[in-house]
């Protein structure tokens, strides 16, 4: 099984409404609810990939519960949250029928405890003894150390279990230290990270920082990946517009998924963007569109790109 981390889980809330205007009162015409989070994202698209997943990390309240109940409808994924005293956060996602672009309003998530800390540590290690690879993916509740995601890379590769790192910031630059297998910032999050917003230039420096592997989504350009048996751009055939809402997420199953089946790198690539883009097209957040997927592999376009400056 693969085996993803989210510490901050959410119910995602999409709701739909035929223009956007600000300060103005709206009709919604559709809300869609979904278990959130990075990590909950990519167990449910490595689910509909066929891998079977196991999801761990916090929920708590009423909307934990509503998230627990989601969660139990998806097949191949099993729930393994650990429970908290404070109620998981919403995200909500305002879609725009007329132009296709989604305003996203983020909460920040229940505090844990220390006592829920060392419980959530403990099912960790449980876990990864059945583990093919893990993803410790998105942002940090109250009351988790900032180094949380380098001590859960060090215990997974103690166990020698390979590590995706999906996060941003300073838990991302000491998770960095300590050696996760691929890290997968966005442009964004590789530009802080490095101080250059020339992603080729920003991903070498982001891999001398510890990472075996770093893989930058470049938005509707793509993924760029450097690792140590060369670099490669991939990029769709076109620009989609729609809700981005999860698309790095798919990204990020796609890329787990070609490791655990030990795919050649530039394949990984292909189904990664592929599955982005099928994300952003799709009009509920976290879900991808099968048919743009699969209709979209063979038309993405994979560069290899220079290793050293």
């Amino acid at each position: 099984m693969i085996l993803t981390v989210t510490l901050n889980a959410a119910l995602d809330i999409t709701y739909r409404v035929p223009r956007l205007h600000p300060h103005t009162t709206h009709r919604v015409t559709e809300v869609t609810e979904r278990p959130g989070g990075k990590g909950l994202n990519v167990a449910r698209v490595l689910a509909a990939l066929g891998h079977r997943t196991v999801a761990t990390g916090f929920a708590g309240g009423g909307t934990g519960d509503a998230l627990r109940a989601l969660l139990a409808q998806e097949t191949l994924v099993t729930d393994a949250l650990v429970p908290v005293g404070g109620a998981t956060r919403r995200t909500v996602a305002v879609v725009d029928a007329a132009t296709g672009d989604t305003t996203q309003l983020n909460e920040p998530g229940p505090t844990v405890s220390p006592a829920e800390w060392a419980a959530f540590l403990a099912t960790y290690r449980e876990l990864l003894g059945g583990a093919r690879a893990v993803a410790l993916c998105g942002s940090l509740p109250p009351g988790v150390p900032v180094d949380v995601y380098a001590r859960l890379t060090r215990a997974a590769r103690a166990a020698g279990v390979p590590v995706l790192l999906d996060t941003s910031g300073e838990p991302l630059r000491r998770g960095l230290a300590a050696r996760p297998d691929l890290a997968k910032p966005n442009a964004d999050e590789l530009a802080a990270l490095t101080g250059s917003t020339e992603p080729l230039r920003a991903a070498r420096d982001a891999r001398r920082r510890g990472a075996h592997a770093v893989a930058a989504s470049l938005g509707p350009d793509g993924i760029l990946a450097v690792t140590a048996d060369g670099a490669w751009q991939a990029a769709p055939p076109r620009r989609f517009t729609g809700n981005p809402t999860g698309a790095g997420d798919s990204a990020v199953a796609g890329l787990l998924s070609g490791l655990v089946e030990n795919l050649p790198w530039p394949d990984r690539l292909r189904r990664a963007v592929a599955l982005s883009a099928a994300t952003v097209r799709s009009p509920t957040a976290g879900d991808f569109d099968p048919t743009t997927y699969n209709d979209l592999l063979p038309q993405v376009t994979v560069t290899e790109r220079p290793t050293a400056a």
